[in-house]
């Protein structure tokens, strides 16, 4: 071996080491570990936005908010056809004008969306802070027909796009 193939792998080994300590540097030093919690203001309540991946991840109960007996029970068993885990149905103490109200809190904000999806966008949600299951009601109101088709949901959701953290919260990871 040559001086020159010599000298040619010693700078390539000194430079090789120098990128080594200058990342090992970079990653100890990193001051942006809690930036996703860090930089929500004072106050707030972290969500999860966060869709789910299939529906067996999502908790339902839904509540009749009609005069038509049965309804609640009717829908919740579609639901749990298309996988959703169900919750015993419930009469709602209120009777709602809506094609349905969607309740839900900070654990199921992304979920939420989705189900909005099912009444194609029409469903009114109601965000609760105060909450502290992931379970959503479906409180179904007069003007409820049926839930979508597969294709419609899909469509729903390209309509209504990606979930976005309610007045007052801030997008991030909820235990």
């Amino acid at each position: 071996m040559g001086f020159t193939r010599l000298r040619a792998y010693l700078v390539f080994g000194v430079l090789a080491i120098a990128a080594a300590v200058v990342v090992a540097v970079a990653v100890v030093r990193d001051s942006q570990g809690g930036a996703a919690a860090s930089g929500c203001p004072a106050g707030t309540t972290l969500v999860n936005v966060t869709l789910p991946r299939d529906a067996a991840q999502v908790s339902l109960r839904v509540l009749n908010g009609t005069r038509r007996a049965g309804l609640a029970e009717q829908v919740s068993a579609e639901f749990k056809d298309r996988g959703f885990k169900m919750q015993p149905t419930r009469t709602s103490r209120t009777k709602s004008a809506e094609v349905a109200v969607i309740q839900f809190g900070p654990k199921s904000v992304g979920a939420a969306q989705w189900i909005r999806a099912y009444f194609l966008g029409e469903a009114k949600p109601e965000y609760n802070a105060k909450r502290t299951t992931d379970v959503i009601d479906v409180v179904l109101g007069d003007r409820y027909q049926s839930l979508a088709t597969v294709t419609e949901v899909n469509q729903s959701m390209a309509q209504i796009g990606a979930p976005s953290a309610p007045p007052g919260t801030c997008p991030g990871s909820v235990a």
